[in-house]
C-alpha cells in the first residue's frame, strides 16, 4: 500500500505529517510523492487565511483526480474547525482535527475496510488539556528537524481562528523532549527548530512548571547538537533567562522571529495583541544589545478592519525604524467566527491588496540592507540543496547563502559572505 502526503501552513503542521509519515512507514506503507498514484492521500491542513481553505480543497480534488478509488484522509486546523466542508468533498474518507491524530492509520484501514462514508474523529478541542505525545517513527527528510514541543494558543487575537483549531495550551514533558532530541541528533541532524503554536507559553500546563528556557537547556544538553532554533514567538513571552542563554551558548542561534502583526498602536488594539509599538520597540533594543548580531523576522497583517490609511503610513515608517532581517506580509483575511470578521469596518480587498504591495516592498528594501550589511563577514552555512552545480543553505541568522564550493547537504561549513545573490549572498570557501 502507497501513502502520500502534503502539508499546507506552519512548520508545527510540517513536523505533524512527519510523525504521520512515520505511523504509516511502520505499518507497513510505502510513502511516494503526492503526485504520484497512491491508496492513501493524507492532507494536513492549514485554516489561518480563507486562501489556506481553498489551497486545501484544490488539494483534495487533486488527489480524487489522480486516484479516484483512494482513501483521502483530511487533517489539520481547517478540518477541525470546518469538518462538514470537508467531508461534502469527493472522495474524503477519514476527517480528523487536531487530536487523536495517533489513530490514523487504523482510521485509514478502516474506512478502507468498510468502503462507506467518511470515519474519523473531531474532538471538542477546547477540552483537550494534555500534549498528544507521538513519537517520531521515522526521521525527516531535511537537513534541519523541526521538534514541536507545544501545542495550543490562549491569546484569542481578534483576527485569529487557531486558538479555535487547537484549544488551550498544551506542552510537551521535558523527558520526551530530551528523548526526540537524542533520537535526532544520532541520525545526523546538525540543526533542531523547537516549534509550537504559542511557543512562549510553554509550560505553563505542566505540574513542574517548566519555561521554554528550560526546553531549550534540554535540547542542548545533546551535546552532539550544533545548532538550536526557535520557532515562532511572542515578544511579550521573551524572558531575560531565554535571552541569556541565547547570548551564552554558542549552539543556539542567534535569530528570532517576534510577530508584530501592526506598527500601529490603534490597530494593535484592535487585534486584542498584548503590547504596543513602544514597549515592542523597547524589547527590541534589549535583545540587540543583549545579543549583538541577532536577527529579527516578523509577520505583519495589512488591512486590518478600522486600519486607515494614516494607521498604516504610521506603521509603515515603525517597520522601517525596527530594522528587520525579513518580514512575512499578509493581508488581512476574515476568518468566520473571529470577532474582527464580524467588524463592519472591513477594508476594501483592493486597499488591502495595494498596502500589501507596499509594505512587501519595504521588507524587500530592509532584507537587502540586512543582507548587505553582512557582506565581507564570515558565517556557518548548513547546507540544504544543490541544483545546477549551486548548493544553498543557511547560516544561524537566517541569511540564505549559496555557492559553488565543494559542499554536500548537511554539513556546516564557514563561508565569507561576498555578494548579494537571489534572495540572499553569495559565499566563497574559506
Amino acid at each position: 500500500m502507497r501513502a502520500a502526503f502534503m502539508t499546507l501552513g506552519c512548520k508545527v503542521n510540517q513536523f505533524e505529517t512527519e510523525t504521520m509519515e512515520g505511523l504509516f512507514r511502520a505499518r507497513g506503507y510505502e510513502v511516494v510523492p503526492f503526485e504520484e498514484r497512491a491508496e492513501v492521500y493524507v492532507i494536513n491542513t492549514c485554516s489561518v487565511t480563507h486562501l489556506s481553505d481553498r489551497k486545501s480543497r484544490q488539494l483534495i480534488r487533486r488527489a480524487a483526480r489522480t486516484n479516484p478509488s483512494a482513501c483521502i484522509a483530511v487533517t489539520g486546523c481547517y478540518a477541525q474547525v470546518a469538518p462538514e466542508e470537508i467531508r461534502a468533498l469527493e472522495g474524503v474518507r477519514v476527517v480528523i482535527g487536531t487530536k487523536a491524530r495517533a489513530r490514523i492509520v487504523d482510521y485509514v484501514e478502516e474506512a478502507l475496510r468498510a468502503d462507506t462514508g467518511a470515519t474519523g474523529t473531531i474532538t471538542d478541542i477546547m477540552q483537550a488539556r494534555v500534549f498528544e505525545d507521538i513519537p517520531l517513527h521515522s526521521l525527516p527528510h531535511r537537513t534541519r528537524a523541526f521538534l514541536k514541543i507545544e501545542d495550543g494558543c490562549q491569546n484569542f487575537c481578534t483576527f485569529c481562528i487557531i486558538p479555535y483549531a487547537r484549544g488551550p495550551v498544551k506542552s510537551r514533558e521535558l523527558s520526551a523532549v530530551a528523548r526526540e532530541m537524542k533520537l535526532l541528533t544520532e541520525a545526523g541532524f546538525y540543526e533542531v527548530v523547537l516549534t509550537g503554536i504559542h511557543l512562549g507559553a510553554y509550560g505553563i500546563d505542566l505540574a513542574a512548571r517548566p519555561t521554554l528556557a528550560d526546553a531549550c537547556r534540554t535540547a542542548l544538553a545533546e551535546k552532539s547538537l550544533r545548532r538550536l532554533r526557535l520557532g515562532s514567538l511572542e515578544s511579550v513571552e521573551l524572558s531575560a533567562d531565554l535571552l541569556e542563554l541565547m547570548r551564552t551558548e554558542p549552539r543556539f542561534a542567534a535569530h528570532l522571529h517576534l510577530p508584530l502583526q501592526a506598527g500601529s498602536d490603534n490597530v494593535l488594539r484592535a487585534m486584542n495583541r498584548h503590547y504596543d509599538t513602544a514597549a515592542f520597540a523597547h524589547l527590541l533594543e534589549e535583545v540587540r544589545a543583549a545579543v549583538p548580531g541577532v536577527a529579527i523576522s516578523t509577520d505583519i497583517i495589512v488591512g486590518f478592519p478600522g486600519e486607515t490609511e494614516e494607521d498604516f503610513a504610521v506603521g509603515l515608517d515603525f517597520v522601517r525604524q525596527m530594522g528587520f532581517a525579513r518580514m512575512h506580509v499578509f493581508p488581512y483575511s476574515a476568518r468566520k467566527g473571529t470577532p474582527a470578521a464580524r467588524r463592519s469596518d472591513q477594508v476594501p480587498p483592493t486597499v488591502r491588496k495595494e498596502r500589501a504591495a507596499r509594505m512587501q516592498a519595504l521588507a524587500d528594501e530592509l532584507a537587502e540592507e540586512y543582507h548587505r550589511a553582512a557582506l565581507g563577514s564570515v558565517a556557518d552555512v548548513l547546507f540544504e540543496t544543490t541544483e545546477d552545480g549551486v548548493t544553498d543553505g543557511l547560516t544561524e541568522t537566517y541569511i540564505r547563502v549559496y555557492t559553488d564550493a565543494p559542499v554536500t547537504r548537511g554539513q556546516i561549513a564557514p563561508l565569507r559572505l561576498t555578494h548579494l545573490y537571489r534572495d540572499g549572498v553569495w559565499g566563497e570557501m574559506i
